[in-house]
């Protein structure tokens, strides 16, 4: 095995643990704050971070065509889902009520639900 290629290997392996411990730093906001909003935040932005991070590491590793295709559509889907998903969960827990208004800074949907039609 070259030189070059150690060097590659060692840094996809690099790139897959720092993206495997932000991606745990996610899973540790989402566990210690307090509601809904802060944890759809700490559910989407370190996720989609770390899950990057992750696959350049093992594309780093795999080095094949077909394989970095594969990698750059897991990636693709991956980004336009999280934060769909995430806002859904955001706007239904504002409509069930779960949402503490005194402490959002500006409420946009507050008047477009009680605006009448």
């Amino acid at each position: 095995m070259s030189v070059w290629l150690q060097i590659l290997d060692t840094a996809g392996a690099a790139l897959v643990l720092t993206g495997a411990a932000i991606c745990l730093l996610g899973v540790i906001g989402m566990l210690r704050l307090p509601d809904v909003l802060s944890r759809s935040h700490a559910a989407t932005k370190p996720q989609a971070l770390g899950m990057i991070i992750v696959l350049a590491g093992v594309a780093l590793r795999l080095r094949s065509g077909m394989d970095l295709a594969t990698l750059a559509l897991i990636g693709f889907f991956q980004l336009m889902t999280g934060p769909v998903a995430a806002h859904l969960v955001a706007r239904s827990a504002y409509r069930t009520g779960q949402v503490d208004h005194t402490e959002l800074l500006f409420d946009d949907l507050d008047q477009q639900l009680t605006e009448e039609t």
